[in-house]
């Protein structure tokens, strides 16, 4: 199983937190998508291609990058 870290943007309030794991989870080959409104960070795990995390974030009009 795969950790990718996303860093997200536009993040402002639980109902963004909520959408973005939605969207994640989503994503054909997530087990798992916990997201921090703090840090602005998501952890997913399972074996979803890491563009197609970045699209399914993009889609929801947030701003996402990969993070090492």
């Amino acid at each position: 199983m795969n950790t990718v870290q996303l860093q997200v943007t536009g993040m402002t309030c639980g109902h963004c937190v909520a959408a973005v794991t939605k969207a994640l989870k989503s994503v054909p080959g997530t087990q798992d998508a916990q997201v921090d409104l703090a840090s602005g960070r998501a952890t997913v795990q399972g074996s979803a291609a890491p563009e197609a995390l970045v699209k399914a974030v993009s889609d929801e009009g947030y701003g996402v990058t990969l993070k090492d």
